[in-house]
């Protein structure tokens, strides 16, 4: 596999606190590629420097050969990278599947007058995005709630719909920060298919996770974060017997789990 995302002394600092010190980065195309560490290890933030929310202190970010750490995430996302939060983000007051069709906005070409005076332009995209939206909701097991509002979702389609949202874009790249929190273990089981599916159809998946068991069973790659700093990468195998590994968890879940 070859790389598609690379990151070369990638730092940030707050208030001159460092979050994440010169972090080099390199996630393969048709992976999965885990990012853990102890809380305040710096993953969040490194998610947020690699989708263009947060600007990097120093260093640099490149996908696919381009470097992109400079550009607008609208920008970022436009050429293959989508992502979902810690806390899903779903709109109360609209639908589902309008929801889902947020997430293209960024893909959009017709402008605002042409969309509100329906000429022809307008309404084939308007009815590509419907169509792509239907086709995530489907993805994600959700079809069948389409017409329900984001105010009513449960706590699990909230999170479905939040990969529906990155999906939507079509990225290369999806980032997920946390999937598994505040999931049960049926949830978690149906989340892990999910993933591999993603990947089998081409999808390279980095995220952020706690829940171990997951991270063993479905990382290809693990990237292990302490105070900012890299500590330790490879295959779960050898991440899980890693002393600095051990020792950053406290023999906590990490070392139960790695059993």
């Amino acid at each position: 596999m070859s790389p598609l995302l690379e990151t070369m002394s990638l730092s940030k600092q707050f208030g001159g606190l460092p979050a994440v010190s010169e972090l080099d980065l390199t996630v393969l195309e048709g992976g999965i590629h885990a990012l853990i560490g102890p809380n305040g290890a710096g993953k969040s933030t490194t998610l947020n420097m690699l989708s263009g929310i947060t600007r990097p202190t120093a260093g640099t970010v490149a996908l696919a050969g381009r470097r992109i750490d400079r550009l607008r995430p609208s920008t970022i996302a436009r050429i293959g990278i989508g992502r979902t939060f810690q806390v899903p983000r779903l709109f109360a007051g609209l639908t589902l599947i309008e929801n889902v069709m947020v997430g293209s906005h960024c893909r959009r070409q017709s402008s605002l007058v042409a969309t509100i005076l329906g000429l022809s332009g307008a309404r084939t995209q308007e009815t590509a995005m419907i169509e792509s939206a239907h086709e995530m909701l489907n993805l994600v097991g959700l079809s069948a709630e389409a017409s329900r509002l984001g105010g009513s979702a449960t706590f699990v389609q909230q999170r479905k719909v939040e990969i529906a949202r990155a999906l939507v874009l079509r990225p290369t790249l999806l980032l997920l920060d946390e999937p598994a929190a505040g999931l049960n273990a049926v949830e978690i089981g149906e989340l892990a298919a999910l993933l591999r599916m993603l990947r089998a159809r081409g999808i390279t998946i980095l995220f952020i996770e706690h829940h171990m068991r997951l991270v063993m069973d479905l990382a290809d790659r693990i990237t292990v974060l302490d105070f900012g700093c890299k500590i330790a990468e490879g295959s779960p195998e050898l991440v899980r017997k890693d002393p600095a590994v051990l020792a950053a968890y406290l023999g906590d879940e990490f070392s139960h789990a790695a059993l």
